[in-house]
Formats: structure tokens, sequence, C-alpha cells
């Protein structure tokens, strides 16, 4: 059983998605704080969508303009879905999908992280540890600015290279964008 979202903005605006139950979408408030914010920075980006989930923020982006997106997601039936999301969007070309663990994959793959110029990062809320582990590796990349969505609990990891340019809170939910020093 799935739950339907929407597309905010850009070409695709208003077209839904599907997202598998048990997976937590991006609030469309959030999703629309995070566009509106990063405007100037979308349009032609690589972008990289860890913990990609049903591929919503992603497909925002690529519906906004960005040039790619590659969508890191590690449960088989998510990703199913969110492969038939992009091909009902029409977005194979510009999308590719790979089914991994995202601090994992990151970690072992810093030049393809490297090339992003915005990274969305939406990992399970309460897991301290994995969020610390990602952090850490898109730090030691060269990967450009990064959007946390997360819980807020507790502090985020000291970063040598990365800095928090914005922080806010939307509920249960708070959205940090990090840029490089």
């Amino acid at each position: 059983m799935t739950q339907l979202l929407r597309v905010h903005g850009g070409e695709l605006g208003g077209r839904r998605l599907s997202t598998p139950k048990g997976i937590r979408p991006s609030q469309g408030v959030v999703k629309e704080a995070i566009f509106n914010v990063l405007a100037a920075e979308v349009e032609g980006a690589r972008v990289l969508d860890l913990f990609a989930g049903s591929g919503a923020l992603g497909i925002e982006a690529l519906s906004r303009g960005a040039a790619q997106a590659t969508f890191v997601e590690s449960e088989p039936r998510v990703v199913a879905v969110l492969k038939r999301n992009l091909a009902g969007l029409g977005l194979d070309g510009r999308a590719r999908v790979v089914i991994a663990d995202a601090a994992r994959w990151s970690e072992l793959h810093p030049t393809e992280v490297g090339k992003a110029d915005l990274v969305l990062l939406d990992p399970p809320y309460g897991d301290a540890g994995l969020l610390a582990e990602v952090l850490a590796a898109l730090d030691r990349s060269a990967a450009g600015t990064v959007v946390l969505e997360w819980s807020g609990k507790g502090p985020l990891p000291d970063l040598e290279r990365l800095e928090v340019h914005r922080d806010r809170g939307y509920g249960a939910t708070r959205l940090t964008i990090l840029s490089p020093r």
C-alpha cells in the first residue's frame, strides 16, 4: 500500500509520487523551504539523494532544473517504488538509482560524492551514530551544499569542511543546510 505525494514546483509540479508504507516522506512545507532557499543552486546541479526513499527530494530537484540526480536507497521494495516514480515522470535519462546502504556507499565512493553540487540527506530519525557517520563521509569528500532533514535531537558532529549555513525547525523536523567553508 502506498501514500501519494506531489511534486511541488518546476516542470513536473502537481504530478503525483507514490511512497511505500513505513517511509516518512518529507513534509510539503519542508520541501518548499528547501527549494525556496536553494533555488539558484538547483538549476543545472548534480544532485545526490541519500536515503532516497520514494525519491521525492531528488525528483523535486530534477523538476526544478537539476541536470542529474543519483538516488541511493537500500530497501529493495522502496527502490521498486522509486524506479516506478522516475519512469512514470520520464526522468530515467537524468536519474541513476544505486541500491546500497547510503552511509557505507558515501564512505566507499568519495570521488563520486565529491562531484555532487547538492546533497539531499534525509536519514532515519533517531540514529545519531548513522547521522554522524554520513556527515563525516560528506565532510571528507568535496561535496557541495548539504541539505539535512533530521529530528534535531542532539548536536551535529564537529565537521572540518562543512559549516551550518541555515537551521530551522518545522514541527518535529529540523532543516539544516551545510555549506563548504
